[in-house]
């Protein structure tokens, strides 16, 4: 039919004697199959499913950059992009008032302060269609303890038994937050047996990935999604743009059918004609100093560098209102948030007093403030697939001028060499600090000695003490006062800054149903989403 057609389109039908066939009903039967052909496209040998449906999503959170890039949870934060984008599932998982639920586990018994007892839902299976039990969860566990930097620290898992649909988890050490760590995203529940194909895991998921690069996550329904809501979308495109105004211009010529990370200033391109969806969450802009450096180990100029941080400015004019001004390092909204610590004020005069106090004075008229013949010049670490960053270094260095410090703006995706060689005075970046519900998550991966991501190398014995007391408490006010204590000591030390807590925004087609963004920063691509 189709070459038929394209003959159609390239040559007149005539017959033997060169003249034009005048039959009524082939007549008709031409003028049919010519509507036709300029229905499907003249010559277009490709036929499209009208029934097809293909969701594009364009983010700024997903890349090389983000430390994401791939499927494999058990390989740095990778396990966000499984979780976020509906190829994994935990065991529990958080819902909109952050408290956890089972998603893959049907129900736990806590056996002593050591033991967990988990009974795995019955239906649940893999995309593979291997069936979920105790066994399939003992050897992901295992693996994610073998591999991961965070979970073996977090988890403290001495042993795990399996015994049909259930598991028993023993920990070397009393884990009262063990089920928020298990909902973690490196928590994905993948069969490992079936091993990792071109980046690519089996998860459990309503959607599987087809194909998966450092810029672009491809899926497909999966068909032996456990779960009662299936899967609506026959594809579903994850682009990484990082890049704010093409991520804006594609979201306005219909390329893409939803985004995320759209510069503020952009958001109110988007007013009408358009959903948008937004949630305050526990994502914090911090800046952290490097002990290392001599000038840093001085706890007045951090102080006064402290002091300079415009927070009210940095969240109003150049966030434009999506966010709040922090204090801590958790939003007001959780019962261990700002609103129970205090930190010291913006207040550039006052700034200047402190460093003038600590012996830094402008001594030869250059602006800027110096001791024993040297300027107070330090370097700001940043990147820039999270386009806050950029705006809050920029924002820093202007105000440290006005308090005579200088300050080198070093704003890179290739942040991780120069985190590495130590090339950084302060290093800035957006972090969920409450991602599993639980305040303790973020001491054990930023602020005790050790952790991984302590990147300013901060060593404090009172902070030890609380996280081992923390580790060992049971209940959720008491480890909220414990939680609040270490903030607090954290602020008084001025061993970071915070300068706000995200507002996420999701702005999608009128037509797009069942993506809305969540406090967690978690499950975006859901069994729900349709159009």
């Amino acid at each position: 039919m189709k070459k038929f057609l394209a003959t159609i389109c390239a040559e007149d039908f005539r017959s033997k004697d060169n003249k034009m066939i005048r039959s009524k009903g082939f007549s008709l039967l031409i003028l049919s199959l010519l509507i036709l052909s300029l229905m499907t496209g003249c010559g277009d040998e490709k036929s499209v499913s009208s029934d097809e449906k293909t969701f594009t999503y364009g983010t700024v959170a997903y890349g090389v950059a983000m430390e994401n890039a791939g499927t494999n949870p058990h390989e740095s934060y990778s396990g966000w992009s499984t979780l976020r984008y509906g190829i994994g599932e935990t065991l529990f998982k958080f819902n909109e008032r952050m408290e956890l639920e089972p998603w893959l586990a049907e129900s736990f018994e806590q056996v002593d302060d050591f033991t967990v007892k988990i009974k795995i839902k019955d239906a649940a299976t893999f995309s593979n269609g291997k069936k979920v039990d105790g066994a399939a969860v003992k050897a992901c566990l295992e693996d994610l303890i073998a591999k991961h930097d965070r979970a073996p620290r977090d988890l403290k898992i001495s042993s795990i038994e399996a015994d049909g649909q259930f598991i028993t988890i023993k920990s070397a050490d009393k884990v009262p937050a063990l089920l928020n760590y298990l909902s973690d995203p490196y928590g994905c529940i993948v069969d490992v047996d079936a091993g990792i194909k071109d980046n690519i895991v089996v998860g459990t998921g309503p959607y599987k990935a087809v194909k998966v690069t450092d810029t672009q996550i491809d899926l497909v329904p999966n068909e032996n999604y456990w779960g009662a809501v299936k899967p609506k979308m026959n594809k579903v495109i994850v682009k990484s743009i990082t890049d704010g105004d093409t991520l804006t211009m594609s979201m306005q010529n219909g390329e893409l059918d939803a985004v995320q990370g759209l510069p503020y200033s952009s958001l109110k391109l988007f007013k009408e004609g358009y959903k948008i969806s937004q949630v305050d969450t526990s994502r914090a802009y911090q800046a952290a100093f490097n002990f290392k450096t001599p000038a840093l180990q001085d706890i007045n100029v951090r102080k006064a560098i402290s002091m300079a941080i415009d927070k009210d400015n940095f969240t109003k004019v150049l966030l434009s209102g999506n966010g709040t001004p922090a204090v801590g390092p958790f939003p007001a909204n959780l019962p261990f948030g700002d609103d129970k610590v205090h930190a010291v004020p913006y207040d550039l005069d006052g700034a200047k007093k402190i460093l003038a106090d600590a012996g830094w004075f402008d001594s030869d008229g250059d602006g800027y403030v110096d001791k024993d013949g040297k300027n107070l010049e330090l370097r700001w670490l940043t990147y820039t697939s999270r386009q806050e960053l950029p705006l809050l270094a920029e924002a820093a260095q202007a105000n440290l001028k006005k308090i005579g410090v200088k300050l080198n703006v070093n704003a890179t995706d290739n942040y991780k060499s120069f985190l590495k060689s130590g090339d950084y005075d302060i290093f800035s970046k957006a972090i969920v600090t409450a991602p599993t519900g639980d305040g303790e998550y973020y001491f054990t991966s930023h602020i005790v000695p050790g952790a991984v991501d302590n990147a300013g190398f901060y060593d404090s014995a009172t902070i030890s003490q609380l996280e081992d007391e923390l580790h060992n408490t049971f209940g959720a006010d008491k480890r909220s006062e414990l939680v609040i204590k270490m903030s607090q000591q954290v602020l008084d030390d001025c061993a970071l800054v915070y300068a706000s807590h995200l507002r996420m925004s999701f702005v999608m087609k009128p037509n797009v149903e069942g993506f809305k963004a969540h406090p967690s920063d978690y499950y975006e691509i859901t069994a729900e989403l349709n159009k």
